[in-house]
């Protein structure tokens, strides 16, 4: 499985998570035993994981970031395609900004509505701009 696979496997398991009270190994496991022959990427299950425990401080940088607008008005593709980068953007170091961004803004286009992907760009964009130049 690629990256970008599965991080659109890593989208739909915290997608699960808006709608269900399970924490992300139950999300996980029910999955597993929904679908025949399905294998939990570990990359992907990083990203889940990452996100459900870092939600709190992934939160706050996308409330801060997305300037005018509060976490729930967002849709919820945008809020979990953000939660996403977020993490990656600051908890994954393997990744390079700019691939955590192309990435996110890749998962808006196919998932989310019209001017998602150029949202998702703009609010990453300004978290790495604001926080992140000085630390290069």
């Amino acid at each position: 499985m690629t990256r970008r696979e599965a991080r659109e496997q890593a989208l739909c398991l915290v997608f699960e998570g808006l709608f269900k009270e399970e924490n992300v190994s139950e999300i996980l496991d029910l999955a597993v035993q929904a679908r025949e022959e399905f294998l939990v990427d570990t990359f992907a299950e990083m990203l889940a994981t990452g996100v459900y425990d870092h939600r709190d401080d992934i939160d706050r940088k996308i409330e801060q970031y997305a300037i005018g607008w509060t976490k729930s008005r967002l849709s919820r593709v945008v809020l979990t395609v953000l939660r996403i980068a977020f993490f990656e953007l600051l908890y994954e170091q393997d990744t390079p900004d700019s691939v955590a961004i192309n990435e996110a803004v890749e998962l808006a286009k196919k998932y989310g509505g019209d001017g998602d992907s150029a949202f998702v760009n703009g609010v990453l964009g300004a978290f790495v701009r604001a926080e992140k130049a000085d630390a290069t």
